[in-house]
């Protein structure tokens, strides 16, 4: 089956065209990034006008890629909760029109499914159940995959994000944005154990918390060693996130008693979190999937790999199909 995915739930404006879930034919990603760079994060109305300016083009360079033209897409999905509603708004506008054109079926998928199913695009051997770890700008989340729909949300973050954290406190460290990627690169030079945060737990459960780390990354610097540098602080920071990021996750997998832990959202392209998870579950025996950058970040590939399963099955959310600016990720209805 040939699957047109349409993602607009943030700032990127991307379509792709799957097929069989599993085989990328193209993967178009339209980013925002300079428009929002000097704000210091996204700005939704400036997001949305930009979608609507953004998603024909996109979605014509998806089809020109993918070699094959409109008629041949026998199902579209598209990321319909949760994120900015306008965003998404346009997204799911732009697919019940063209689902109704075609006559094909149209799936609507929740945006941290579609990071878990980024993982099956990156590790063909990846099979249920597994622990996934879905950590972006807006989610970090640990949720246990029994099968196609059925997930269990096992932990989730009391506060900030993973990747709000980078950003704020590379805004604090004077990076600019988007952060995660400038904090990962300055540390790089830095060394860790000059600058060292606390590791917030959330009681005796699996809970992030990452507002507090924010916090004490800003009063180090206004009391800064002269022999600690920027890069040192970036260090310590990511070092504070990763080792949190993995620790958690790393219960949860032996809890649930998986063989699998899959790590997915723009955060999991960070060089030393893919470094220390990797290390870790080959010292527990774990076998582990981590999607290449370009799978991380917000893209149309993931979307339809997740919206595919449900349109095999027969499943189509029709002209009925809505928009949701937040959802929890357990309510995804499972397979019938």
């Amino acid at each position: 089956m040939l699957v047109l995915g349409i993602e607009t739930s943030c700032d990127d404006t991307c379509a792709a065209v799957v097929r069989d879930g599993r085989e990328i034919l193209s993967n178009v990603i339209a980013s925002q990034d300079h428009l929002h760079e000097k704000f210091g994060g996204v700005v939704p109305e400036i997001a949305c006008r930009k979608h609507v300016e953004s998603l024909q083009p996109t979605i014509r360079e998806a089809l020109e890629r993918a070699g094959v033209c409109l008629q041949d897409i026998e199902g579209i999905a598209v990321t319909n909760r949760p994120g900015l509603i306008g965003a998404l708004i346009t997204g799911v506008s732009a697919a019940k029109a063209m689902a109704l054109a075609l006559e094909v079926p149209v799936a609507g998928v929740h945006h941290l499914e579609s990071h878990i199913w980024a993982n099956f695009l990156a590790e063909p051997e990846l099979a249920f159940p597994f622990v996934s770890l879905i950590v972006s700008g807006g989610h970090t989340d640990l949720a246990l995959a029994r099968a196609p729909g059925d997930y269990t949300l096992l932990a989730r973050t009391a506060d900030d994000a993973a990747g709000e954290c980078f950003d704020k406190s590379a805004r604090a460290l004077g990076l600019g944005w988007p952060g995660g990627p400038a904090v990962d690169r300055l540390a790089r030079e830095g060394d860790a154990g000059k600058a060292r945060f606390p590791r917030a737990r959330v009681g005796d459960g699996l809970d992030f918390s990452f507002s507090g780390l924010k916090t004490a990354v800003v009063r180090y610097l206004q009391a800064r060693p002269e022999d600690v540098t920027l890069a040192d602080v970036a260090a310590g920071l990511q070092e504070a996130i990763v080792d949190v990021l993995v620790t958690n996750t790393l219960r949860a997998a032996e809890a649930c008693g998986v063989e699998w832990v899959a790590v997915g959202g723009g955060v999991a392209a960070n060089s030393l979190l893919k470094q220390r998870m990797r290390q870790r579950c080959e010292e527990r025996g774990l076998r582990l999937a981590i999607p290449p950058p370009r799978l991380c970040t917000d893209n149309a590939a993931m979307v339809a790999a997740a919206g595919h399963w449900r349109l095999e099955a027969g499943l189509d959310d029709g002209l009925e199909l809505d928009a949701f600016a937040t959802e929890p990720l357990a309510t995804v209805p499972p397979a019938a």
